[in-house]
């Protein structure tokens, strides 16, 4: 009801009592439609004073493949809108993490006591998306981001990723692959969060000590 409201430019009343010219709608053609086998009914609003409002219609051959597909229209949605409220934007294939992880391990050789460590196994972390993303592509994980990583720093180049679709360069740039950096942040920000609360349990009770 709320989406209606917006599309056609009316208000939301409790009450008939409550109608006025003023809280009323437009819409050019409103007409109810049949589809599928079991000739499910859907109503359908045109011409709506707010043309910017559209509806999606999702439709498989089973509930399983319907839920995937709103799963991915909803995420890709997001990233649209994480687009349009910061448009800064980093390199995917893995690029970012390599990269990150490459200036975390110079970071740690300048750093003394156990502290470096920590921001070893910090750099070690990052390094999984791209070893999952070259283990899902098919490809050796480890000598392919050993390769890439190796090229970042030879080459003074934090675009260079991992070649999923085998399109025969590295340079994610030239793919136009590429992540919203506020969701890369909050990526890398929860999975720390997660870890540090982790390491503050410092014991677990099993069920066999009660």
């Amino acid at each position: 009801l709320e989406l209606l409201a917006i599309a056609t430019g009316g208000r939301i009343i409790p009450r008939f009592s409550e109608i006025a010219p003023e809280k009323l709608g437009t819409c050019g053609n409103v007409r109810e439609i049949t589809f599928g086998t079991t000739n499910d009914s859907m109503l359908v609003f045109e011409d709506c004073a707010n043309s910017k409002a559209v509806t999606i219609l999702v439709r498989g051959s089973s509930t399983q493949i319907v839920d995937e597909a709103k799963r991915s229209l909803h995420d890709s949605i997001c990233v649209v809108r994480n687009l349009v409220r910061d448009s800064k934007i980093v390199y995917g294939g893995g690029s970012a993490e390599m990269a990150c992880a490459l200036a975390i391990s110079d970071t740690a050789d300048k750093v003394s006591g156990i502290e470096q460590y920590a921001l070893r196994a910090f750099a070690d972390a990052l390094d999984a998306i791209p070893t999952a993303l070259a283990e899902n592509s098919g490809l050796a994980p480890i000598r392919t981001v050993a390769e890439v990583k190796a090229r970042q720093k030879n080459e003074n180049n934090p675009y260079l990723g991992v070649d999923c679709m085998e399109k025969g360069t590295n340079n994610m740039k030239e793919q136009n692959v590429y992540e919203c950096l506020s969701s890369k942040l909050q990526q890398i920000q929860l999975a720390t969060q997660v870890v540090k609360m982790i390491l503050k349990i410092d014991d677990v009770i099993t069920p066999s000590e009660y």
